[in-house]
């Protein structure tokens, strides 16, 4: 029994220093891996702008300031239509009302304010893929003024309508960027490029042409500029042989 029990021990030893001297090896010959980012770029132009301006009118008469403003909305949807925007393009939101009032003070203290009557306020947004169009209404609009209409015109600004296409393509420049760079690395180090381990895509950002806007963690997405640039990287993992 006892020459048993030792027969037992002495392989469960072999065993263990087996599996140890495994686990030794792997520890000192850790698997070799190459992890690279490639990035993909890629300059576009906006087919998509979206532009907005707001009118007002005051009278210290509610119903009388409104007709003011609704006389203003006719000349403006005229004037946007003659310099060709097509009407179903062409959105005017709600109104927007305030009533204002001048404070009183007496020695340095509030004590009361005076009616001074209504300020009402409209605003009009186009959004249209005749990009170059709607961009020359924008700078021409303050010709309403001629028209005795209070309008302030806002920046335009640009989107692009084919953003997945796109995103696509820079994914695929990205990976090949960064396979080339894996296969320099090993060539370089003796080796060969082995299979691809693990791929992750980084963020998507949107940038002016030739600008220096500063790149975010959360992803860049400019709206101010027509022509863009948009970028992406890869980040690849190789096993090396």
């Amino acid at each position: 029994m006892k020459h048993l029990n030792a027969i037992i021990f002495g392989i469960a030893m072999m065993v263990s220093a087996y599996f140890l001297g495994n686990a030794y090896i792997e520890r000192a010959n850790p698997p070799q891996l190459i992890s690279i980012t490639g990035l993909g770029s890629e300059n576009f132009t906006s087919d998509l702008i979206v532009w907005e301006g707001r009118f007002s009118a005051f009278d210290k008469n509610l119903k009388q300031a409104f007709e003011a403003l609704k006389k203003d909305k006719e000349l403006v949807k005229e004037y946007l239509t003659e310099k060709g925007i097509v009407e179903e393009n062409i959105i005017f939101k709600a109104v927007q009302t305030t009533e204002q009032r001048d404070n009183r003070y007496e020695n340095g203290n509030f004590v009361g304010s005076d009616f001074r009557g209504y300020a009402l306020n409209q605003e009009v947004q186009i959004e249209s893929r005749e990009v170059e169009k709607v961009e020359s209404v924008s700078r021409e609009i303050t010709e309403l003024l001629n028209k005795d209409v209070q309008f302030n015109s806002s920046p335009p600004r640009y989107y692009y309508t084919k953003l997945a296409d796109l995103k696509i393509k820079m994914i695929s420049k990205a990976t090949e960027d960064a396979r080339v760079r894996a296969e320099n690395i090993a060539s370089n180090s003796g080796s060969k490029l082995g299979d691809l381990l693990s791929a992750k895509m980084g963020v998507f950002q949107i940038t002016g042409q030739n600008s220096d806007e500063a790149y975010s963690w959360g992803g860049a997405y400019n709206t101010s500029s027509k022509k863009k640039t948009a970028t992406i990287t890869m980040r690849l993992e190789y096993k090396v042989n």
